[in-house]
């Protein structure tokens, strides 16, 4: 075996994965996070927030285009989208596909937009000078409390939620309230929900519990992202649309972008969406009802 130096990342109390270090581009920190990109063995450039795997060059678009693009294709209308978080600027990337007329971006850190632009530009792929896309550096929950009945679709691509972390009260009831009223009476949200792996999976099915005590509609998905070494959950909430449309119906919006796409097709839109059954049952048996008294950690 080479000599090589080791990235760690601790994913819970028991677990942890090695990554080879070939360099580290970027360390630093801000005032909410460390910030790191690294280039590895495998998976090329990185991003690391709090020691974390964020985004990797060789899958991240694996991620996003799962994150994007099943909710762009089942909401009836797209116009106006909020993403929050998303500082890598991918899933801007992959939003501004559709016909939008306005995108408006909330990420609490602009230190992890300006690094993830110096080193990680294929990311964004020039989304941030995009005259549709206005840049809001606030917090999320704040930014989106202001807001009533105003947006068609809302991604929230934020990290974890970690004890004393940014994004800590951005998984609870109380939130997905705030973020129902910010919708139209059509509109759609999504937001990535971590691990689904067996032996991790209690965020995961308390996000999905917890947007069902918010949505009268709430459709969760996973799809494996190598870089997380993990299966990986997001789920889909709605106030009026049923998110089971045909096959044919997303066949027919796919086609103007498939080939733009790496990831992302009607044969993967299927199995995201096909859970296994011990997933369903997790969700059917487990989680907790997320609460600003009462958050949970990922670790």
């Amino acid at each position: 075996m080479k000599n090589w130096k080791w990235y760690i990342e601790q994913t819970s109390d028991n677990e942890i994965i090695l990554h080879s270090l070939r360099e580290i581009l970027y360390s630093g920190s801000s005032p909410y996070q460390r910030i790191e990109v690294i280039r590895s063995g495998n998976f090329g450039r990185c991003l690391i927030l709090d020691g974390k795997m964020q985004s990797a060059e060789t899958d991240e678009f694996i991620y996003h285009e799962a994150l994007v693009h099943p909710i762009m294709l089942i909401s009836n209308t797209v116009e106006k989208v909020l993403i929050a978080g998303g500082g890598e600027g991918a899933t801007l990337r992959e939003v501004l596909k559709y016909p939008v007329k306005e995108v408006i971006m909330v990420d609490l850190d602009r230190s992890v937009i300006e690094v993830s632009k110096k080193y990680l530009p294929e990311w964004s792929n020039g989304a941030f000078d995009d005259p549709r896309v206005l840049l809001e550096i606030n917090d999320a929950r704040a930014y989106i409390e202001k807001v009533k009945n105003y947006f068609d679709v809302i991604i929230i691509d934020l990290p974890e939620p970690a004890e004393g972390g940014p994004a800590y009260l951005l998984y609870t009831k109380e939130f997905y309230e705030k973020v129902k009223e910010a919708l139209t009476e059509e509109g759609m949200m999504v937001t990535q929900s971590a691990s689904t792996a067996i032996h991790n999976i209690r965020v995961f099915v308390s996000i999905v519990r917890t947007l069902k005590e918010v949505f009268p509609y709430v459709k969760p998905y996973t799809v494996f992202v190598p870089s997380f070494f993990a299966p990986w959950g997001f789920v889909l909430a709605s106030k009026k649309i049923d998110p089971d449309i045909s096959k044919e119906s997303i066949k027919n919006k796919l086609s103007s972008i498939e080939e733009t796409l790496k990831f992302y097709d009607i044969d993967a839109h299927q199995a995201m969406f096909s859970l296994p059954k011990h997933i369903k049952n997790a969700i059917e048996k487990g989680g907790v009802v997320i609460r600003d008294d009462s958050p949970l950690s990922f670790y």
